[in-house]
This record gives structure tokens, sequence and C-alpha cells, in this order.
């Protein structure tokens, strides 16, 4: 693209405005990040201009995409947004950080020219990642740009993100960085020394330095970038504060409000005419009501052949992880490549045969995504991936895939991403790893947020009906499962049997107590079921696979039966399927004999079985419980 100069005067008259606009918003809510606002304008802007994202397609899978990493200058994001259309400016100035406004602190999807939902530094350039190899699998051309601050170089999921760029080839993306030499509590160089160009370069990226204030400059850059064939870092030079009088090069305003005097100096210095405009929006602030809430930001519905539903026979065991891999690999081949149908890209972090997705990754071998031991990079790229058009899943062993990214995923919550991930070797079922192995907090950490869903199926039938809805179905989804074979369930091996999310499904019939098993754990309820019936003890038994959706038409059927209830899980007795179960009948005023079977320290190392019945989840348990009630 080429600045013409009648372009360049527009650009330098929206910079001034920006930045107007940037401090008055941020001294009206008394609160927000302008010294890296001002240092970023210039580089917001010409972004903006020049990449194809506009009012009209932001919303659409087929551009270019814009992530903002450092979403603390949501100021400068908005103002400079404000000046190119995509959202009313006057709106943004009077509403920023007010309640029921979508201009929060920093910066949300639900913003239009807002692709990614930023604020905990380090995580902007794997959401890029993730969106360039979107636009790879959906055969488009849209170039991604990830904007960064300098404080956040030292961040290692930045280098994890790098490096999957370079491996996978993605020379559409190019990062810019705001190197103003300045964070919260100083100097850059002195909080923690680094050299970010040889860091960059040593990951093998192109490096491209520029005066960040200069709009020649940045779409000089930028053009040199677009038409390299290596992914471009752009390391953009800026003061601090620029053009905002005391906050120019210092940290002071970095995390506050100048002050109504400061801002009123700086506005003035920008453009004498509007010296009384931070006291205009002031007052219009104190009677404002927030009318614009944003846009809405759906999840992916996936357009997919299912094939072909897998039968385990009863009389055969296998391993859930097994059946999850089989009919990945059968879906993935069905639409691998078609027209018209949704790209699965499956993310791996040096573990697929342990995962089972080595299969997919022979027959689909361009939509398999391998990130090395790199699992923060990983989280984020696979959720942005899924935001970006695709049907994204990264299958890890629990206790890496969840306990060790749990933030990341609360960003795809966040983002509503609409990711799919995979749990293996969960709980104790890993038995030999030891305590370090032994994920038993899944549950807990998944209940913790909001939009995700989590399914822990109960047998190989299960599982590859719960595979196929859970590819075809919107929104984040968790499928958690142990390692080892397990016993076939009868009425699972159904040719019509299918998964319903939320639904606890009754297995055996009794009076004197009902027992709800979480996931494999069914198997050991309807063991001990059949030694209690042969005692003359006959007890309900429910399969659960959706903890965090208790099932209030079985709880209160298996109460009309028994006032005896017992939860079974390999899982934190304090965060699992028994506490969500119980709270949720006590909000419902539903009164039981309650008993909840599950893991209340770290386990040992041993066998799987050894270690499980140590730790209480026996049959032997269960049958001495049902008879103290």
């Amino acid at each position: 693209m080429i600045l013409s100069s009648e372009k360049l005067s527009e650009l330098k008259q929206a910079a001034k405005q920006a930045r107007i606009n940037a401090i008055t918003m941020v001294q009206a809510a008394n609160s927000g990040h302008p010294g890296g606002a001002f240092s970023s304008i210039e580089i917001l802007l010409s972004v903006y201009s020049y990449a194809d994202v506009t009012p009209q397609n932001c919303s659409s899978f087929n551009r270019d995409y814009i992530i903002v990493s450092h979403g603390h200058v949501s100021s400068g994001v908005y103002a400079a947004l404000g000046e190119l259309g995509f959202i009313d400016s006057k709106e943004a100035v009077i509403n920023f950080r007010k309640l029921h406004s979508a201009f929060q602190g920093h910066i949300v999807r639900e913003v239009p020219g807002i692709d990614w939902s930023t604020g905990n530094l380090g995580q902007g350039l794997s959401a890029g990642v993730g969106y360039a190899l979107a636009q790879r699998a959906l055969g488009h051309n849209g170039h991604v740009f990830v904007l960064m601050g300098d404080g956040a170089q030292t961040k290692g999921q930045i280098a994890e993100s790098r490096r999957v760029a370079v491996k996978e080839g993605l020379k559409d993306i190019t990062a810019l960085v705001d190197m103003n030499n300045i964070q919260i509590c100083g100097d850059t160089h002195k909080i923690m020394p680094c050299n970010v160009k040889e860091l960059w370069e040593a990951d093998g990226w192109n490096v491209l330095e520029c005066d960040g204030h200069s709009f020649e400059e940045i779409f000089n850059c930028l053009e040199l970038a677009k038409n390299n064939n290596a992914p471009t870092v752009i390391l953009c030079h800026t003061l601090m504060g620029k053009d905002g009088c005391e906050m120019e090069g210092t940290e002071e305003f970095h995390g506050k409000a100048t002050g109504l005097e400061i801002c009123r100096e700086i506005v003035e210095k920008l453009d004498e005419k509007q010296k009384d405009f931070p006291e205009k929006i002031l007052e219009l602030r104190k009677n404002s009501s927030p009318k614009y809430f944003g846009r809405e930001v759906k999840p992916l519905t996936p357009v997919l052949d299912m094939g072909e539903k897998i039968i385990y026979a009863p009389d055969v065991k296998t391993d859930n992880r097994g059946a999850f891999g089989k009919a990945l690999a059968q879906i993935g081949s069905l639409n691998y490549k078609k027209p018209g149908k949704t790209p699965i890209l499956v993310f791996d972090c040096d573990l697929c045969p342990s995962v089972q997705t080595k299969k997919f990754s022979e027959l689909c071998p361009e939509n398999f995504v391998q990130c090395g031991i790199q699992e923060h990079a990983t989280a984020t790229i696979s959720g942005a991936a899924a935001a970006g058009g695709v049907v994204s899943i990264w299958a890890d062993f629990a206790v890496f895939g969840i306990d060790e990214v749990y933030n990341q995923h609360r960003l795809n919550d966040i983002n509503n991403a609409g990711n799919k991930l995979i749990l293996t070797h969960a709980g104790l079922d890993v038995g030999e790893d030891g305590s370090t192995h032994q994920c038993i907090d899944y549950i807990g950490l998944m209940n913790n947020m909001y939009g995700w869903k989590i399914i822990v199926p109960a047998d190989p039938n299960q599982t590859d009906r719960a595979t196929r809805w859970l590819l075809k179905t919107p929104g984040c989804i968790c499928m958690a499962m142990g390692r080892s074979k397990i016993p076939v369930i009868p009425e699972f091996a159904r040719e019509d049997f299918d998964f319903e999310y939320g639904k606890a499904i009754k297995l055996r019939d009794g009076d004197k107590a009902s027992v709800f098993a979480l996931g494999y754990m069914t198997a050991t309820a309807l063991k001990a079921s059949d030694e209690l019936k042969a005692q003359g003890i006959n007890i309900n038994v429910y399969s659960v696979s959706s903890p965090l959706a208790p099932d209030l038409e079985a709880i209160k059927e298996a109460l009309a039966a028994s006032r005896n209830i017992i939860t079974i899980e390999d899982h934190n007795i304090k965060t699992g399927m028994g506490s969500i179960m119980g709270l949720a009948m006590l909000h419902e005023g539903l009164n039981a004999n309650f008993k909840n079977i599950g893991i209340d320290n770290y386990g040992p190392s041993g066998s799987a079985d050894d270690v499980k019945k140590f730790m209480g989840l026996s049959v032997e348990n269960i049958i001495k419980i049902v008879k103290d009630l």
C-alpha cells in the first residue's frame, strides 16, 4: 500500500484527535493506562489503516486479523477505532470503563475491530499464530498483525509462539513491538534485561526497525513484512507518553490517570480549540447510561460429515482414549480438504501416540500441528484457531492440558473461542506416574469458568458418541479420560445409543440407595451393585458424564426411591462432581443422606488399581458406605 500525502495528512490529524480522546476517556474514568496508549497511537492507526479489516468485514472469517496483545492500552485502541469508523468515538470517551459499557478497561472481542480479548501479557502472539493457522486451513489469504509491548518480551509464551510460527512456515504474520523502554516499575532494561532483536532473530524471524511515530516508516515496514517469505517483527522505537507533556518518558502514568489539570494541559497543547473537552466529557459521563453493549460474539457452528458410530462389543476391554482416536481419525478423513466442510485442526505437544491423535496425523497431515513441548502457547493457539473459523482440537495429558495452562483456558472462555480440549491420563488412573501426574482437579478448574462444558465418558462407546457430539457442537468443550483399558457397558453398546450432555443414565434399579458414578467409575459401581444384590440389597446406579451439569430429574427420581445418595469419582473430593451435585441439591431444597467418595489427598505411586483401591475408589468401599447409610 502506498501512503499518499493526503492519507498521511489524515493520519496525522487522526493521531492528534486519538490522543485527545484517549487521555480524556482515562481521566473521565479516573483509571487506565494513558502512557502506553500515547506511545502506540501511530502504530495502531497505521496497522488498522493498512490491514484488510474494516467496519464492514470485521466479523467475517476471510480477511486480515489484528491482535492487540498489550490490551491495557485500550484507550488508545478505542480512540484509533473511533477515528477509523469502527465505533462511535463519543460513546467510547464517555463510557470508558463504565458499568454495562463494551469499552472495558482491557479490550474485548465484543468491540468491532477487536479480534482477541487480551490483557494477560504474552498471549497475543499465540492468538495471532492460531488465526494464521486457521486462515491457512480455510484457504484464505488473510494476513495477521500482532501488536505488543516491549515489557512483555521476556515472557516464555512469546518464545513458544515464535517457534511455532517459524516451524509452520507462517509468513503471513507480522508482529509490531512498541519499544518505549518503560514499564510499570521503570526502565525496561533494568527490570529484566533482554536483547529483543536477538531473541526474535534466534527463533528465525525477520527483524525490521523503525521510528514508531513515523507513519511513513511504519507503512514501509508493513509493506516489506507482507512481501517477506518469513514471519516478520517490526521493532517500533517510541517515546512513552508521546505528546503528553508530563507523561513523556516516565512510568508515572503507565497505569493511572493524569488528573484533570494535566489532562486539560495535554488536550490544549494538542488542539487549543478543544481545551474545554475534558470538562464537557466529565459532565456528560455523570448522566450517561451506556447504550452500546458491543456486538455478539458466537462460536463457530461446524459443517461436518460425522461418519458412522463405532460400536465396541460388551465382551471387549479397551481404552477411552483409543475410542476417541478412532472416531477422530474417521471424521477427520471424511472431511479432510472437502469443499464446504469445516477444516479440523488437531494440535499436539509431543504426545500423539499416547493421546491417540497419531492416526489423524497420518490421514490428515496438513491439518495436524505439532507444537512440541510448549503447552502455554498451544492452549491459546488452539483457542484462537477456533475463533478463526475451524474446528480446533488440542489433546494432551490432563496435568499439562489444564493444570499447567489454566489462565489460557480462562481467556479462551472469555473470548468464547469454541475450541475443544481432550484430556487423557486423568485422575489416579496414571497410577505409577505418581502424584505429580495424577490430575485430580480438572473438574474444579473448569467449574471456575462459565462457558466450558466437560465430558467424562464411562466407556469406549460413550466416548465415541461424545467425540462426535463435541466436534459438531459450538462452544468450548473438554473431554477427560484415563489411560487404562476398561469394561464396555452393555447398555452403551446399542446401535441407538447416543450421547446427551447433562443426562445421568440409570443402569440399575433399587430401593436402598443410589450411586451416581462419574465416568469410568461406573463399572466399579455396577460391580458393587451386583455384589450387593447377591446379599439382598438393591441399589440404583446412575452413570454421570457431565459433572458440571447435574441431572436434577435423575436426582429427584433417586430420592423418590431412597434418601441415601452416594457419589463416586476419580477426582478431588472438594471440587468434583459430588460437591457440585450436593450444592445443586441444596439449592433445590432436596434433602438426602449424602456421601461423596473421592480423592482426599495426593495419591501414591503404584498400579492404577492398587492406587484407586488405597484411595477408597473401590467396590468394597461402596458396599461399606451403602451398608452404613
